[in-house]
């Protein structure tokens, strides 16, 4: 499967943060990051802008409009995959139940999903897959896009962007990201190994008992 490529890796051990405060664990904060300073109560204080998953708008297995802001609130679970996929996607899907059937229901989790193969993958398509997955429900949601724009929006998630080989075969990277309520990558995780699903599961708990992840944002 492709890997998180050199430059991802170089941003994650510069960029991590928050592993631990005092004796409660926390999870890193991935991606760029910079100071801002302003002024509160008279007095100049500095604070930290993270990057954040960019804007986008899908449409679900449902036929459901889907954009950025129906995830305000959510700790939720981002990949990449296409339908028809003979390798790395079903590995991945297989796992991800996993996932899902820890954190179905609740209320504050999402797993999105996202096509790279929007021309295929219609909506009729993507309830078909979910439907043959077992899913239901609005915990995990299958999402089809503008495939310029979902390219692009990978970038956020700091993995390689998805790409077409000679024989019109789809190359992507099979990660999964832990995104927090404010939209921050907190976690990378080879969706085919098992125990680093695994690690997921126990990490999205940890994320769930930040104190900035127990409100609704």
């Amino acid at each position: 499967m492709n890997k998180l490529t050199i430059g991802l890796m170089a941003i994650i051990l510069w960029s991590a943060c928050k592993f631990n405060a005092g004796d409660k664990k926390t999870l890193p904060i991935y991606g760029n990051r910079h100071p801002i300073t302003k002024t509160v109560d008279g007095k100049t204080i500095t604070d930290t802008i993270y990057q954040t998953i960019s804007k986008f708008k899908t449409v679900n297995q449902y036929g459901d409009s889907i954009n950025n802001k129906s995830l305000d609130g959510d700790i939720y679970i981002a990949d990449f995959f296409f339908t028809t996929c003979p390798s790395i996607c079903p590995v991945m899907h297989r796992n991800m139940l996993n996932v899902y059937n820890v954190f179905k229901g609740k209320g504050d989790i999402k797993i999105i999903s996202y096509s790279i193969d929007p021309k295929h993958d219609s909506v009729p398509v993507l309830k078909k897959y979910a439907d043959k997955l077992g899913i239901s429900g609005n915990t995990w949601w299958f999402l089809q896009g503008k495939k310029d724009e979902i390219y692009k929006l990978s970038e956020s998630y700091l993995v390689q962007k998805p790409q077409e080989d000679a024989k019109q075969q789809f190359i992507h990277d099979g990660s999964f990201l832990l995104v927090d309520k404010q939209k921050r990558v907190r976690g990378a995780y080879d969706g085919t190994d098992t125990k680093q699903v695994d690690q997921l599961i126990a990490d999205i708990k940890t994320l769930q008992n930040e104190p900035d992840q127990s409100i609704a944002q």
